[in-house]
Order: C-alpha cells, then sequence, then structure tokens
C-alpha cells in the first residue's frame, strides 16, 4: 500500500507542471471555470481504463487532510464514464501496511463507489509506496480482481497520492509495473518528495507529476485529470474550426467537406471541385457546375434527353423551326437552306430568286 501511495504522490508531482508551466513546487493556482469549460464537461466522455488510486494515510496526513483526499476521490468518480463496460475503479489504502479498500469488479456505479470511499479510515504509521505498488499489480490488476484481460487493450492506470518520501525502495518495483504496461501518475502533496515521485511516475513526467502545496486543493487536479482521461466531443461541443464537415476523431476531430468540395492545404476550409473538369462528369455534350455540382446541357440543334446527360438532335427543319423561303436542309442539328429547280440561294442563304 505504502508504496501505492508513493506511486500517486509522483503522479501529482508530474500533473502539476502541466496544470502551471514552468512552476513546479510552487503553489497551484487555478483559474474559474469558463462557460466553455463547462460546456465541455457535458460533452466529456472518458475512454474505459482500469484505475486504481492509492492513497497516502501515514500519520503525516492530518485527519482532515485524509477527509479532503477523499473528496478528491469522489470528485475523480464524478468525471469518470463508471460502469462494468466503461472505467472500472479501485481503490488502494497504504501505510506502513497495505489495505485494498475495494478492488475492480466491486462497484460499477458512482454512488456506491462514493460511499465506500467516504468510509474509508487512515492506517496512520509509516509510507510503505513500493509495497503498495507491487500489491496492486499482484492483488488489483488480476483478471480476478476485475482486471479485464490484455485482449481488450484497456489501459491499466494507476494515481498515487502521498505526502511524503517512500520507506522502502520504490523505483524497481514502479519500473516493473510501468514495464508491465501500468501507466503511473504520482500526485505529490505538501512534504512530497519530488525526486520519489518522478522516481515512479510514467513517461512523460511533464504529463504524469503533479504537485499542490496543501490538501486543501488537491480537488482541483480533477479538471486535469478529466482533461488527460477524456475524449472531448469537439464537434458537438460546436467549438471546431471545420468549414463545412467536423468528424470526431479519439478525442480530437478532422475536418472534411460537402460532395462536391475538396478539403484545402490548411484541413480546415474547402473548395468546390471543379466537377466538370474531363472524366469527372456524365454530360455527353456540356456540362455545368451548378454549387458543387453539375447540370447537364447540349449544343443548339439538340435537346437534352429523359436521363439529362445525353442530347438528340433536333429536327430543325420541322415547321417553324428555320427561316428558309423554300427548301430546309437539316445538317447535324443545324440546317441549311436550299431552292426549287429553276430558283437561286440569294446571298442571304435563305430566300430564292
Amino acid at each position: 500500500m505504502g508504496r501505492a501511495l508513493g506511486t500517486l504522490g509522483c503522479c501529482l508531482a508530474l500533473l502539476l507542471p502541466l496544470l502551471l508551466p514552468g512552476t513546479r513546487g510552487s503553489p497551484l493556482r487555478l483559474p474559474g471555470r469558463s462557460g466553455s469549460q463547462a460546456a465541455a464537461d457535458t460533452a466529456c466522455k472518458n475512454r474505459p481504463i482500469d484505475l486504481v488510486f492509492i492513497i497516502d494515510s501515514s500519520r503525516s496526513v492530518r485527519p482532515e487532510e485524509f477527509e479532503k483526499v477523499k473528496i478528491f476521490l469522489s470528485k475523480m468518480i464524478d468525471t469518470l464514464d463508471v460502469g462494468e463496460r466503461t472505467t472500472r475503479v479501485a481503490v488502494m489504502n497504504y501505510a506502513s501496511t497495505v489495505k485494498v479498500e475495494f478492488p475492480l469488479q466491486t462497484y460499477f456505479d458512482k454512488a456506491s463507489m462514493k460511499e465506500a470511499v467516504s468510509h474509508i479510515e487512515p492506517l496512520s504509521a509509516g509510507t510503505m509506496t513500493g509495497l503498495a505498488i507491487q500489491t496492486a499489480m499482484d492483488e488489483v490488476f488480476t483478471e480476478q480482481m476485475g482486471t479485464r484481460p490484455a485482449t481488450f487493450n484497456i489501459p491499466k492506470v494507476v494515481i498515487v497520492v502521498t505526502d511524503g518520501r517512500p520507506q522502502d525502495q520504490v523505483q524497481d518495483v514502479a519500473a516493473s509495473a510501468r514495464t508491465a504496461g501500468i501507466e503511473i501518475y504520482a500526485v505529490g502533496v505538501d512534504r512530497a518528495d519530488m525526486q520519489s515521485l518522478r522516481i515512479m511516475a510514467s513517461e512523460p513526467l511533464d504529463e504524469h507529476v503533479f504537485y499542490v502545496e496543501t490538501y486543501g486543493v488537491i480537488e482541483k487536479l480533477t479538471s486535469k485529470f478529466r482533461e488527460t482521461f477524456c475524449a472531448v466531443n469537439v464537434c458537438a461541443l460546436g467549438t471546431h474550426d471545420c468549414e463545412q464537415v467536423c468528424v470526431s476523431n479519439s478525442g480530437s476531430h478532422l475536418c472534411d467537406c460537402y460532395e462536391g468540395y475538396t478539403l484545402n492545404a490548411d484541413k480546415r476550409t474547402c473548395s468546390a471541385v471543379d466537377v466538370c473538369a474531363p472524366g469527372r462528369h456524365e454530360c455527353d455534350q456540356i456540362c455545368v457546375s451548378n454549387n458543387g455540382s453539375y447540370v447537364c446541357q447540349c449544343y443548339e440543334g439538340y435537346t437534352l434527353n429523359p436521363d439529362k446527360k445525353t442530347c438528340s438532335a433536333v429536327d430543325m427543319c420541322a415547321p417553324g423551326r428555320h427561316d428558309c423561303a423554300q427548301v430546309c436542309l437539316s445538317n447535324d442539328g443545324s440546317y441549311s437552306c436550299d431552292c426549287y429547280e429553276g430558283y437561286a440561294l440569294n446571298p442571304d442563304k435563305k430566300t430564292c430568286s
């Protein structure tokens, strides 16, 4: 348990630099939530994970501080898409000993999970963080205890929360856990040893180590973890920059265009395709672009067939369709004039003398 908590402390230390770039080790200061962030919360749905919290309850964590940790856990649970087929959560408590408060297969609803968290009691002495991480590997991340099979490709994640220095060897245990595919976030509070946090956490450290100066502000880290674990539907929020079509893509998005348009090099805007370019249309004679699509037309002396693609020659010598004085001769969709025997065609090519 002690090891597991140490790992969580490491995670906190790694996360803080993300929240406050360039202020690692400084007090955590978070801005107020904007309306757009509130909208993001309602649209956010985290990816399925098998998540284990490892919390330090050694003697250095005062009772009122331990209550803050429990509030942090409850708020974290609220941000997750908890369920048997979505995110499963386990909680481990450690000091000089380790206690699995509940494994991954116990609760699949938030209310029951938060109720169980509210009854967790501190263990008091020692900070055996390495032991906690080892226990997570041996007793929690097993199929018997609710971890999903490797073939499911469900990420295994540990968040260690600690305020001290591990009293056992955590480096090798954490390395073994990472090698086994467990992603470790280390969250350090107050007196937490930053070097120990960094030893425990997964790479890149800037994304896996967080630090806060007091337990009073630890719950503010929930928004950062939410951003880390969630796949926000940017298209649903309307915060994308696509000109025509937005396609959600694993927490991000891609832009696309309506039929008859093509995506420009900026990957955001669209331009009309030249649908009348050779080989791009089915018109027999004339192609006319029409707002990203096209319509077919025919040359003079031809009429468009019912299929709206091909053309047929019109009888230009039908009564009323020509201006010949005597004889009309059809000529491939057009016509020419001629005269009866004994008459000659005048220079106007229409009348006869």
